[in-house]
């Protein structure tokens, strides 16, 4: 293990263990317990409660259905989601410049919806021909009853290629915020999503041969400093081609994913790609 993470406790879980259904038109598979799937080990990680991995058919999808207090957000893969929710109706797609009005996400987009004290959504493959594969994530906020909001973020393919992005920090104004900074909603790494919770979410897309380095707990973001619960996980989007190497010598495959502990704010985390395709690594970082 390196000199950096010595100390880090690294827990491999793999593919073929999780949670899995094929209901035709969705074919999903659950690190945590998940609709009919349940494994009291798996109930979250920190503040991480969901993290699905779903290939929804075209013309299809998930009809309008209710969430409260929980922190929700979209990874799109590959193809078109299509959002809709009691607070926007239907509506045209937006651009970068008008993001409450940006409703079909595509590869590179997050979409993401803070349910609060309630509110209604749907996630619809709306293309004729072309499967969305997508990872579903929902966090536990650090409060309940907050009021309902969204957020969406493009993210660009070539700073994924240089190194790991920041795609969501914590709320800067924290669990006691008024209000006026909810509206805000200015996050504690500037150009992110702000999540009410101490949890960061990155990416990064890396090539062959090639090493990335995930910065533990953002650069003084987060505010639990110690023992940090990482989760790294490798979509599969290469046909089997993409894998990685952790810092322990562990080897992921796609669709594995790792519990890293025992580590703090500051740690740096490499993450190398030992497949013969670049790999997508997303790591979400929690109290």
């Amino acid at each position: 293990m390196s000199q950096s993470l010595k100390h880090a406790n690294i827990v491999a879980r793999r593919s073929g263990d999780r949670g899995h259904a094929d209901h035709g038109w969705l074919n999903t598979y659950h690190t945590f317990s998940f609709a009919s799937y349940f494994d009291p080990k798996f109930k979250n990680f920190g503040a991480l409660r969901v993290l699905n991995e779903d290939r929804v058919d075209p013309n299809s999808g998930f009809p309008s259905h209710t969430h409260r207090d929980a922190e929700i957000f979209s990874y799109i893969l590959s193809g078109e989601l299509t959002h809709r929710d009691s607070m926007m109706g239907n509506g045209a797609t937006g651009t970068a410049a008008n993001k409450d009005q940006f409703y079909r996400i595509r590869r590179g987009d997050v979409q993401f919806t803070t349910g609060g004290s309630g509110i209604s959504h749907s996630e619809q493959n709306e293309h004729a021909s072309e499967t969305v594969h997508f990872l579903q994530i929902w966090a536990l906020p650090w409060k309940s009853g907050l009021t309902p909001r969204y957020h969406d973020l493009t993210i660009d393919e070539d700073k994924k290629r240089q190194g790991f992005v920041t795609i969501i920090s914590p709320l800067k104004a924290g669990r006691q915020a008024s209000p006026a900074q909810e509206k805000a909603a200015i996050p504690a790494v500037p150009d992110t999503i702000p999540i009410h919770a101490d949890m960061l979410m990155g990416a990064s897309i890396i090539a062959n041969n090639s090493s990335a380095t995930w910065t533990i707990g953002g650069n003084e973001a987060v505010t639990s400093k110690k023992d940090r619960k990482v989760y790294i996980h490798l979509p599969m989007t290469k046909g089997g081609k993409s894998k990685i190497r952790l810092p322990d010598a562990t080897i992921l495959a796609e669709g594995d994913g790792a519990f890293v502990t025992a580590v703090n704010a500051g740690d740096g985390l490499e993450i190398q790609s030992v497949g013969v395709a670049e790999a997508e690594v997303v790591v979400l970082d929690s109290n």
